[in-house]
């Protein structure tokens, strides 16, 4: 799927339309209106439209949205008919949190390897996820596995990007506080818990909600 044409921001909001429109299909809703849908996911009503145009998916004034055309367009958009794979790499708390999870609400993502080096958590299994030692991770081909997970500590999340970038992968999603370095060819996506903890204590106490 290529989003060139499609504002990024737009993009990551596809998944949560699509999240909401599954849970609406099995609930038997047939079509839903912009408003109707922006309750639901807390976005406005004009943005829900304009994301839905950039993709083609217009809907009818006073039909609105067919809940499954929708939802076949988004799906292929989405690639939800493929199943990607994924590894993760540092089974700590979070990472078991994550192996546990192991993405089960989702069609097209499964973590399928993982690897640690505590002798306590390598050769078992977690969410179905066997677990492996990190000094495998340079020895296993990973041709099949575009995506990593990284919830290593901080002082090694350079050294184990750079094995991840060595064993193909594509795309990395990194847990870590570390603003990691990769070639242009690989996708890295950070997520700081404790800068968005820090952003929402912000906007809590300089931009107070009026729910009035």
């Amino acid at each position: 799927m290529a989003y060139e044409k499609i504002p990024h921001a737009t993009a990551k909001r596809l998944p949560l339309y699509y999240q909401f429109l599954q849970h609406l299909s099995e609930s038997g809703k047939l079509r839903i209106s912009s408003s109707e849908l922006s309750d639901l996911v807390k976005i406005d009503s004009a943005t829900i439209r304009r994301d839905f145009s950039y993709l083609g998916a217009l809907g009818k004034k006073g039909y609105g949205y067919n809940v499954e055309h929708l939802l076949a367009y988004l799906r292929e958009k989405l690639n939800q008919n493929e199943l990607t794979k994924a590894m993760l790499v540092g089974v700590g708390n979070l990472g078991t949190a994550i192996l546990k999870y192991n993405f089960i609400k989702n069609n097209n993502i499964r973590i399928v390897v993982a690897y640690d080096k505590n002798p306590k958590t390598v050769g078992k299994t977690i969410g179905g996820t066997p677990v492996y030692h990190i000094d495998q991770l340079p020895k296993d081909k990973h041709r099949d596995i575009p995506v990593a997970i990284l919830t290593v500590p901080a002082d090694s999340a350079q050294a184990v990007t750079d094995q991840l970038v060595q064993s193909g992968i594509s795309g990395i999603l990194n847990f870590t506080p570390v603003r990691l370095t990769v070639p242009k060819h690989i996708r890295l996506h950070h997520i700081d818990l404790g800068v968005e903890l820090q952003t929402l204590v912000y906007f809590m106490k300089n931009y107070p909600l009026n729910r009035e």
